[in-house]
């Protein structure tokens, strides 16, 4: 998204545009704002398409209550207004009909976020507004007090979510995360019992500590690898593989030399120049990587065939880590051929127990391994063989949900699996 330097008009687009692509909102659903320094509030438009907003669609409202813009702001902005009122610190406002969500909305339900880290540590504190009539200063009441009582993420009756942050980014990533995890319980709830992580598993969030590399010139080789991270990179957001605040990429240099993706960046902002360099207990000057690097660095030391490793939490596969149920390879040629297994590990931490996570992992019959309530590791002696297998594993889970309602799974039987092994070479 690259905000930084945007106009809050400009800033407020992009976001819009990023929700509404990813159908997180609908044509006539969901309002963004701004609260800026010298009091007034920028706004998305009433009655515009949120598909095709523009910056000269958005709606300045001044503290006097004077407007500025082609439209009338939204008819939400009661609740806006009253929100920036009663917290001081919430500076941006997210408001969207996200399906997931509006599930949990309209059954009066809160996502459990204790069951992945990083969801629990993004989202804050999730809670639910009784339900009032929309665009009335009731609504904004109702909503305003449930923020001024402390949550971050607002849940509203029969209607949708409100999420506030800092800025708008941390705004959109709590929101886009909290959406996420939603829409992984729902698919984990057709699977049996949704486990969640205990209170002191929740609040550890070690960031392993490294060294600074010497400055160096990169090669053509180098360059060419920061770039392919970065596609493959992208196009796992696009294909919603993984999210703004989650996910690792990493691709061996040579050694015990790889690069990764930095630590707390946007996925989909992450640049060549952003990708960091590690060697050892030591990473380019200025930079700080993801907090799988330590575990990405042991996978490298234990297999020097494996040169890319991807950590992700894609939502159909992500049920399989909340659930005790197992993730079966033996459905289609395909997932076998390219996952082999893809077994299960209870719970582990990325940093500090990385050496076991790693042992787990082997390139030729365990290229892939779920971590309960965590995510998945996936490997590959190249970025599109490591990417392929991440596509696969998801395509896999979702086609083991879809065929749940159907009836009993019917695996291959051990004759065709025996056929594979020989046909393709499968250890």
């Amino acid at each position: 998204m690259g905000t930084a330097w945007l106009h809050p008009r400009d800033e407020l687009v992009a976001t819009m545009q990023r929700i509404y692509r990813y159908r997180m909102t609908t044509t006539s659903g969901g309002n963004l704002s701004i609260l800026d320094p010298d009091g007034s509030i920028w706004i998305t438009p009433s009655r515009v398409d949120k598909g095709a907003l523009t910056a000269s669609d958005i709606v300045r409202v001044f503290p006097d209550d004077r407007r500025e813009g082609a439209h009338p702001p939204s008819s939400e902005f009661p609740f806006h207004r009253e929100i920036y009122r009663r917290r001081p610190d919430i500076r941006a406002i997210v408001h969207a009909h996200p399906g997931a969500l509006v599930a949990f909305s309209i059954c009066r339900q809160l996502p459990d976020t204790r069951v992945q880290s990083h969801v629990h540590a993004v989202c804050g504190r999730v809670a639910l507004a009784p339900y009032a009539c929309p665009g009335t200063q009731a609504l904004g009441d109702q909503i305003a007090q449930t923020f001024a009582a402390g949550a971050d993420c607002v849940l509203l009756e029969n209607h949708g979510v409100v999420i506030g942050g800092r800025d708008l980014r941390e705004a959109f990533q709590r929101f886009e995360t909290l959406e996420f995890a939603a829409q992984t319980l729902i698919r984990a709830a057709t699977l049996g019992a949704v486990k969640t992580l205990p209170t002191e598993a929740l609040a550890v969030d070690t960031m392993p500590r490294f060294g600074e590399l010497p400055a160096h010139t990169p090669s053509n080789d180098e360059k060419d690898l920061r770039g392919q991270i970065c596609r493959f990179l992208h196009r796992a957001y696009h294909q919603r593989l993984l999210i703004s605040t989650a996910g690792a990429f990493s691709a061996r240099i040579i050694g015990d030399e790889f690069l990764i993706t930095p630590r707390r960046r946007d996925r989909l902002e992450v640049q060549p120049a952003g990708i960091v360099r590690v060697r050892s207990a030591a990473c380019t000057a200025g930079q700080q990587p993801s907090r799988a690097a330590r575990l990405h660095a042991e996978i490298y030391a234990r297999h020097p065939e494996i040169g890319a490793i991807i950590n992700a939490q894609p939502a159909h596969a992500s049920a399989f880590c909340m659930t005790d149920a197992p993730l079966s390879t033996h459905t289609i040629p395909e997932s076998y051929v390219v996952l082999n297994n893809a077994p299960k590990l209870p719970f582990l931490r990325i940093v500090e127990d990385a050496a076991a996570i790693a042992a787990a992992i082997t390139p030729a019959k365990s290229p892939v391994v779920l971590i309960a309530n965590e995510g998945a590791v996936v490997v590959g002696r190249t970025l599109l063989e490591a990417f392929d297998r991440l596509e696969v594993l998801e395509a896999t889970a979702e086609a083991l949900l879809l065929a749940r309602p159907l009836g009993p799974l019917v695996p291959m039987p051990e004759a065709a699996l025996d056929e594979l092994r020989r046909v393709f070479k499968i250890a």
